[in-house]
Protein backbone atom coordinates (compact mmCIF):
# COMPACT_ATOMS: atom_id res chain seq x y z
CA UNK A 1 0.00 0.00 0.00
CA UNK A 2 0.83 3.56 -0.86
CA UNK A 3 0.38 6.45 1.07
CA UNK A 4 0.28 9.67 -0.72
CA UNK A 5 0.99 12.80 1.37
CA UNK A 6 -0.84 15.54 -0.91
CA UNK A 7 -3.14 18.76 -1.73
CA UNK A 8 -4.79 19.95 -4.91
CA UNK A 9 -2.01 21.69 -6.66
CA UNK A 10 -0.81 20.37 -10.19
CA UNK A 11 2.53 19.04 -8.60
CA UNK A 12 0.38 16.68 -6.15
CA UNK A 13 -2.56 15.72 -9.09
CA UNK A 14 0.72 14.35 -11.27
CA UNK A 15 1.17 11.45 -8.78
CA UNK A 16 -2.11 10.78 -8.24
CA UNK A 17 -2.99 10.46 -12.06
CA UNK A 18 -0.05 7.89 -11.79
CA UNK A 19 -1.01 6.05 -9.29
CA UNK A 20 -4.48 5.70 -10.65
CA UNK A 21 -2.78 4.76 -14.49
CA UNK A 22 -0.96 2.09 -12.88
CA UNK A 23 -3.46 1.11 -10.68
CA UNK A 24 -1.71 0.75 -7.62
CA UNK A 25 -3.57 0.71 -4.13
CA UNK A 26 -2.76 4.11 -2.75
CA UNK A 27 -4.40 6.07 0.06
CA UNK A 28 -4.67 9.91 -0.51
CA UNK A 29 -3.85 11.92 3.07
CA UNK A 30 -4.41 15.88 2.12
CA UNK A 31 -1.53 18.25 3.88
CA UNK A 32 -3.33 21.93 3.93
CA UNK A 33 -0.58 23.97 2.40
CA UNK A 34 -3.08 26.76 3.10
CA UNK A 35 -3.01 25.96 7.30
CA UNK A 36 0.51 25.21 7.45
CA UNK A 37 0.56 21.12 7.64
CA UNK A 38 3.60 21.06 5.76
CA UNK A 39 5.44 22.23 8.61
CA UNK A 40 4.20 19.97 10.99
CA UNK A 41 6.86 17.91 12.61
CA UNK A 42 5.14 14.69 11.31
CA UNK A 43 4.87 15.62 7.86
CA UNK A 44 8.69 16.83 7.99
CA UNK A 45 9.53 13.68 9.04
CA UNK A 46 8.77 12.48 5.57
CA UNK A 47 9.67 15.22 3.76
CA UNK A 48 11.84 17.68 5.47
CA UNK A 49 11.97 20.16 2.63
CA UNK A 50 8.17 21.06 3.42
CA UNK A 51 6.50 20.69 0.04
CA UNK A 52 3.56 18.22 -1.46
CA UNK A 53 3.78 15.32 -2.51
CA UNK A 54 5.33 12.83 -0.91
CA UNK A 55 4.88 9.29 -0.69
CA UNK A 56 5.31 6.17 1.58
CA UNK A 57 5.46 2.69 -0.17
CA UNK A 58 5.18 0.17 2.39
CA UNK A 59 6.20 -2.48 0.09
CA UNK A 60 9.83 -0.78 -1.37
CA UNK A 61 11.97 -2.16 -3.16
CA UNK A 62 14.05 -4.18 -0.49
CA UNK A 63 10.59 -5.13 1.28
CA UNK A 64 11.33 -2.21 3.34
CA UNK A 65 9.25 0.65 3.54
CA UNK A 66 10.64 3.64 1.56
CA UNK A 67 9.55 7.27 1.72
CA UNK A 68 9.93 9.44 -2.12
CA UNK A 69 9.80 13.25 -1.95
CA UNK A 70 9.89 15.40 -5.01
CA UNK A 71 7.38 14.75 -7.96
CA UNK A 72 9.40 14.35 -10.54
CA UNK A 73 11.40 11.52 -8.05
CA UNK A 74 7.96 9.98 -7.18
CA UNK A 75 7.10 9.54 -10.75
CA UNK A 76 10.15 7.83 -11.82
CA UNK A 77 10.28 5.26 -8.78
CA UNK A 78 6.66 4.39 -9.70
CA UNK A 79 7.50 4.00 -13.36
CA UNK A 80 10.36 1.45 -12.43
CA UNK A 81 8.65 0.38 -9.91
CA UNK A 82 5.74 -1.12 -12.21
CA UNK A 83 8.07 -1.24 -15.26
CA UNK A 84 4.86 0.97 -16.99
CA UNK A 85 4.53 4.50 -18.07
CA UNK A 86 8.49 4.35 -18.85
CA UNK A 87 9.98 2.56 -22.26
CA UNK A 88 12.24 -0.09 -21.84
CA UNK A 89 14.91 1.19 -23.91
CA UNK A 90 17.97 3.62 -23.38
CA UNK A 91 16.63 5.74 -26.38
CA UNK A 92 13.22 6.00 -24.79
CA UNK A 93 13.94 6.55 -21.16
CA UNK A 94 15.75 9.38 -22.23
CA UNK A 95 13.41 10.91 -24.05
CA UNK A 96 10.69 10.89 -21.46
CA UNK A 97 13.32 11.79 -18.69
CA UNK A 98 14.03 14.95 -20.76
CA UNK A 99 10.61 15.97 -21.04
CA UNK A 100 10.13 15.35 -17.16
CA UNK A 101 12.73 17.71 -16.49
CA UNK A 102 11.37 20.38 -19.10
CA UNK A 103 8.33 19.78 -16.41
CA UNK A 104 10.32 19.97 -13.75
CA UNK A 105 13.16 22.58 -14.47
CA UNK A 106 10.88 24.94 -16.67
CA UNK A 107 7.27 24.64 -16.86
CA UNK A 108 6.38 24.18 -13.10
CA UNK A 109 8.37 27.07 -12.09
CA UNK A 110 7.62 29.40 -14.40
CA UNK A 111 4.05 28.65 -14.53
CA UNK A 112 3.98 29.06 -10.83
CA UNK A 113 5.63 32.76 -11.07
CA UNK A 114 3.27 33.41 -14.06
CA UNK A 115 0.64 32.58 -11.48
CA UNK A 116 2.09 34.46 -8.42
CA UNK A 117 2.66 37.55 -10.15
CA UNK A 118 -0.50 37.57 -12.72
CA UNK A 119 -3.05 36.33 -10.67
CA UNK A 120 -2.15 36.53 -6.83
CA UNK A 121 0.51 39.89 -6.34
CA UNK A 122 -1.62 42.65 -4.39
CA UNK A 123 0.60 45.39 -6.18
CA UNK A 124 1.39 44.42 -9.88
CA UNK A 125 5.37 44.30 -10.77
CA UNK A 126 5.20 44.60 -14.88
CA UNK A 127 8.23 43.73 -15.35
CA UNK A 128 7.74 40.57 -13.28
CA UNK A 129 4.74 40.16 -15.25
CA UNK A 130 6.08 40.45 -18.62
CA UNK A 131 9.06 38.10 -17.51
CA UNK A 132 7.06 35.17 -16.73
CA UNK A 133 4.30 35.63 -19.32
CA UNK A 134 6.64 35.79 -22.26
CA UNK A 135 8.32 32.77 -20.76
CA UNK A 136 5.58 30.50 -20.34
CA UNK A 137 4.33 31.62 -24.04
CA UNK A 138 8.12 30.61 -24.95
CA UNK A 139 7.39 27.15 -22.64
CA UNK A 140 3.76 26.70 -24.58
CA UNK A 141 5.37 27.22 -27.91
CA UNK A 142 7.96 24.76 -27.54
CA UNK A 143 5.67 21.85 -26.36
CA UNK A 144 3.41 22.37 -29.80
CA UNK A 145 6.26 22.02 -31.59
CA UNK A 146 7.37 18.93 -29.92
CA UNK A 147 3.23 17.66 -30.02
CA UNK A 148 3.81 18.59 -34.10
CA UNK A 149 5.46 15.24 -33.82
CA UNK A 150 3.26 12.59 -32.42
CA UNK A 151 0.11 12.56 -29.86
CA UNK A 152 1.89 12.19 -27.07
CA UNK A 153 5.24 14.69 -25.94
CA UNK A 154 7.84 11.76 -25.81
CA UNK A 155 6.54 8.87 -28.19
CA UNK A 156 3.38 6.57 -25.90
CA UNK A 157 1.76 8.42 -23.27
CA UNK A 158 4.35 8.27 -20.13
CA UNK A 159 5.48 9.86 -16.99
CA UNK A 160 5.86 13.15 -18.80
CA UNK A 161 2.56 13.60 -20.04
CA UNK A 162 1.29 12.71 -16.61
CA UNK A 163 3.74 15.58 -15.46
CA UNK A 164 2.64 18.20 -17.55
CA UNK A 165 -0.70 18.00 -18.10
CA UNK A 166 -1.73 19.38 -14.33
CA UNK A 167 0.25 22.60 -15.18
CA UNK A 168 -0.22 22.90 -19.17
CA UNK A 169 -4.48 22.42 -17.92
CA UNK A 170 -4.19 24.58 -15.07
CA UNK A 171 -2.83 27.73 -16.89
CA UNK A 172 -5.25 27.12 -20.46
CA UNK A 173 -7.81 27.57 -17.96
CA UNK A 174 -7.09 31.13 -16.21
CA UNK A 175 -4.85 32.21 -19.36
CA UNK A 176 -6.03 31.11 -22.67
CA UNK A 177 -4.93 33.70 -24.40
CA UNK A 178 -0.94 31.81 -23.80
CA UNK A 179 -2.18 29.32 -26.44
CA UNK A 180 -3.34 31.87 -28.90
CA UNK A 181 -1.89 29.82 -32.50
CA UNK A 182 -1.39 26.20 -30.81
CA UNK A 183 -2.66 23.47 -32.34
CA UNK A 184 -0.94 20.45 -30.25
CA UNK A 185 -1.46 21.46 -27.21
CA UNK A 186 -5.00 22.10 -27.27
CA UNK A 187 -5.82 18.20 -28.98
CA UNK A 188 -3.00 16.77 -26.33
CA UNK A 189 -4.86 18.33 -23.80
CA UNK A 190 -8.19 17.08 -24.82
CA UNK A 191 -7.06 13.54 -25.19
CA UNK A 192 -5.07 13.50 -22.12
CA UNK A 193 -7.83 14.76 -19.75
CA UNK A 194 -10.55 12.15 -21.79
CA UNK A 195 -8.58 8.94 -19.73
CA UNK A 196 -10.32 7.92 -17.29
CA UNK A 197 -7.42 7.41 -14.73
CA UNK A 198 -6.29 11.31 -15.52
CA UNK A 199 -10.03 12.15 -14.56
CA UNK A 200 -9.66 10.48 -11.09
CA UNK A 201 -6.96 11.65 -10.53
CA UNK A 202 -7.39 15.00 -11.03
CA UNK A 203 -10.30 14.40 -8.55
CA UNK A 204 -7.75 13.65 -5.40
CA UNK A 205 -7.51 15.19 -2.97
Amino acid sequence: MIDLYTFATPNGRKVSIALEELGLPYTAKSVDITKGDQFKPEFLAINPNNKIPAIVDSEGPDGRPLTVFESGAILLYLAEKTGKLMPSSLRGKTEVTQWLMFQMGGVGPMFGQFNHFHRFLSTKIPYAVDRYTQESKRLIGVLDGQLAKGDYVAGAYSIADIALYPWVRGVRDYAPDLFHGTRGVPQWLERVGSRPAVQRGMKVP
